[in-house]
């Protein structure tokens, strides 16, 4: 095999959909009935004012349209590339009755890279009121609390642990779907509301959590989740055994190297996390990419999108499958030994319970393994603060995101379990301005 320069790796995780040009958005903008009472608006979780973006597009007024996107929704750019369109506000889009449902993400999209490309600033901080608000995470969640409660004439401080601003968005989601600049531009937009962000500064350690419950009126918790856990299963100290949310973080840094070119990686789990995984090996040209899931496709995670783009990737997808240890020679992954599965009973979470097939063991070659399986919780920062929480998801009063502290406030993943909803972008920054409106509320009696 020739060898593949760094260069042309990272030619790979250059963002692979390109937007429209002026006559498509033009064209598109066009196509929208502009409803009443749009159903489009009550399927945006941030509730974006979506034909009224539409329709200055359409007159050309694209700075209007980014503000009243961005207005709504401080991640609005990200957004635009990584929600699940088609189970929002496009899947709400009263066209799809007779025809296809208007771009909306495409056009939002549009806009917002109009005003990027221009280094339009499209807001202006309140008159300062006083007050001041610590926020812990510099995610989606706490980017659009922080966003908000400057807006509102707050002193806001960010505490991001990494070297750069923006969370999931900078460091979470590939490139070639979220390419960094953008995450970059809507926190820079968050900045020049004189919000103070304290990069390379992790809570707990290079400021306590008796400091900031000291120093600021209210706190909010945007921390959301960590490394990904064990298998549990023999074998995962080799050498070619990695962390999803680490090697996805490595290639958004630039951190690309040549030691996938032609090996055989598998992918443990079938979340948004696991294909993102699997599409980055593929670009960092593995030969061979499996994405193994120990349910079937109806009980996958990844949205649907997601799988089909991985599909289209060429990743390779083995269900009701288990890995049971991992081999190694050398000190380095040779291979993954499995066993198959079939759904059985149905457990408390309402689901079939995967159970082993007796004597359907086999062993699959690989060079690489990477764990996917979900996110470890911050316990420790959680109960440094003093907060109630289950297994590293903090309580909070529904309405007002109120922790058991009265002084701390969470939002995003921290909060995120089951019965509470999709863990989405959009979501996430939703909660995030509510959070902002919640502590206004109380601050201003």
């Amino acid at each position: 095999m020739s060898r593949v320069s760094l260069n042309d790796l990272s030619k790979n995780f250059e963002e692979v959909l390109p937007g429209l040009s002026d006559r498509e958005a033009f064209e598109e903008a066009h196509r929208c009935l502009y409803c009443y009472d749009a159903p489009c608006i009550k399927a945006c979780p941030t509730g974006i004012d979506i034909p009224s973006f539409i329709k200055k597009i359409g007159s050309g007024n694209l700075k209007g349209s980014a503000k009243t996107i961005m207005s709504s929704n401080p991640v609005g750019a990200s957004c635009a590339r990584v929600c699940p369109t088609e189970e929002l506000c496009e899947g709400a889009c009263v066209l799809n009755h007779s025809t296809k449902p208007i771009m909306i993400g495409n056009l939002q999209r549009y806009a917002t890279d109009w005003a990027i490309k221009t280094n339009q600033v499209l807001f202006q901080a309140g008159k300062k009121n006083g007050k001041t608000v610590a926020v812990i995470g510099s995610g989606p969640s706490g980017l659009a609390a922080a966003r908000e409660l400057a807006l509102l004439g707050y002193k806001v401080t960010i505490f991001e642990a990494e070297q750069s601003a923006g969370g999931l968005n900078r460091y979470g989601i590939v490139s070639f779907r979220l390419p960094k600049s953008i995450s970059n531009w809507e926190v820079q937009q968050i900045e020049n509301l004189d919000v103070n962000i304290q990069t390379n500064t992790r809570v707990g350690k290079d400021v306590s959590s008796e400091e900031l419950l000291r120093e600021f009126d209210k706190i909010v918790l945007a921390i959301g989740m960590g490394k990904v856990p064990n298998l549990g299963i023999e074998g995962e100290d080799l050498d070619g055994v990695y962390d999803a949310i680490d090697f996805v973080k490595e290639t958004k840094l630039g951190d690309l190297s040549n030691q996938f070119i032609g090996k055989n990686i598998v992918v443990i789990g079938a979340g948004n996390t696991a294909i993102d995984a699997a599409t980055c090996s593929v670009r960092l040209g593995a030969t061979n990419v499996k994405i193994l899931y120990r349910r079937t496709v109806s009980e996958m995670t990844a949205y649907q999108f997601e799988y089909d783009f991985a599909k289209q990737d060429g990743v390779e997808f083995r269900w009701l499958t288990l890995p049971k240890r991992i081999i190694g020679e050398n000190g380095k992954v040779t291979g993954l030994e499995c066993v198959r599965l079939e759904l059985g009973e149905i457990g408390n979470d309402g689901r079939r319970r995967p159970v082993q097939i007796d004597g359907s063991d086999f062993t699959i070659p690989v060079d690489g393994v990477i764990k996917a399986i979900g996110q470890t919780r911050y316990t420790d920062l959680i109960e440094q603060f003093g907060l109630e929480h289950r297994a590293g998801i903090v309580k909070i009063n529904q309405e007002t995101f109120q922790t058991s502290n009265s002084k701390v406030f969470a939002c995003g993943d921290v909060i995120f379990g089951k019965g509470q909803g999709e863990a989405m972008v959009v979501t996430a920054a939703q909660q995030g301005k509510e959070v902002a409106y919640a502590i206004h509320k109380q601050l201003s009696i």
